[in-house]
């Protein structure tokens, strides 16, 4: 196939400036966590530390609870991520595959809880988490993305993948004395790789990025996750932006190893998603 060479630079060179563009953002918080505090408002502005300073790294990484609180966010984002998978799993197969009575119209309960906004929802779960007196503590950063929103979500991409898989599949695994579990497990789980990347990387990034939700049911600092510790640096004498972006930037971190190993599969239930039943 002949390529038309002005058409192919144009298209490139449009790509490339869109996503320099989106990066310059991360890049201006990477270098301004390497400048001398004296540097970071300079005008005309320095794009490129000079020296390059390590200072607020070790000062952020040597504080009381900042290692706590990055490990907080990740094992609850793991946690999260773990269960909402497995619930997203099972319960998007069985509204694929499985007929039951009122199997639509339980679908489409799950999908109003996406329709509903946190805001709304938030203050009767803090009453209920009270009353089970889990305030102060991690349980409801746990189980209420699980069985909330995020897991709604990762049940309706689990239930429109599964959909594509043909039938074919299962009725010679029927025929071979395959239990519904074992077609589940050894069958359409390895099939359902991209589906479960997508489930995973959304899970992860939604969790990890919460905000509202440790602002309302956690008080102890030891407790906090890293969204939450980042708000801490503006105080009443103003902000500390130089240690704000060396936090910043370590707290991307986990979400760039996440994608970072499971883009493949993402980017294939992307080209997927294109496809007809």
């Amino acid at each position: 196939m002949k390529i038309n060479l002005t058409s192919f630079i144009v298209r490139y060179s449009l790509l490339v400036a869109v996503s320099a563009l989106m990066l310059l953002p991360f890049v201006w918080m990477l270098t301004t966590s390497l400048k001398d505090p004296n540097q970071i408002f300079s005008f005309p502005p320095t794009f490129i530390p000079n020296p390059i300073q390590f200072g607020s790294y070790i000062e952020v990484l040597s504080s009381t609870y900042f290692l706590q609180q990055m490990f907080n966010s990740i094992y609850i984002g793991a946690l999260v991520t773990i269960g909402t998978v497995m619930l997203a799993s099972m319960a998007g197969y069985a509204f694929a595959r499985i007929p039951f009575k009122g199997r639509n119209v339980m679908f489409l309960l799950f999908l109003s809880v996406m329709m509903i906004p946190g805001e709304v929802t938030i203050i009767p779960l803090f009453l209920f988490m009270r009353e089970l007196g889990w305030i102060d503590t991690h349980m409801p950063l746990i189980l209420i993305p699980i069985f909330g929103a995020g897991g709604a979500f990762g049940i309706f991409v689990m239930r429109q993948f599964f959909r594509q898989v043909p039938a074919e599949l299962e009725d010679a695994a029927k025929i071979d004395g395959c239990s519904r579990f074992r077609i589940f497990l050894q069958i359409m789980l390895p099939l359902s790789k991209p589906a479960l990347a997508t489930v995973t990387i959304f899970t992860f990034l939604t969790n990890w990025n919460e905000f509202l939700e440790p602002l309302i049911f956690i008080n102890s600092r030891e407790l906090m996750t890293l969204p939450l510790a980042l708000s801490l640096f503006t105080d009443e004498a103003g902000t500390d932006w130089s240690s704000l972006m060396s936090a910043s930037v370590l707290a991307t971190l986990p979400v760039l190893l996440v994608f970072f190993f499971a883009q493949k599969q993402f980017i294939e239930s992307l080209a997927m998603s294109g496809s007809k039943e």
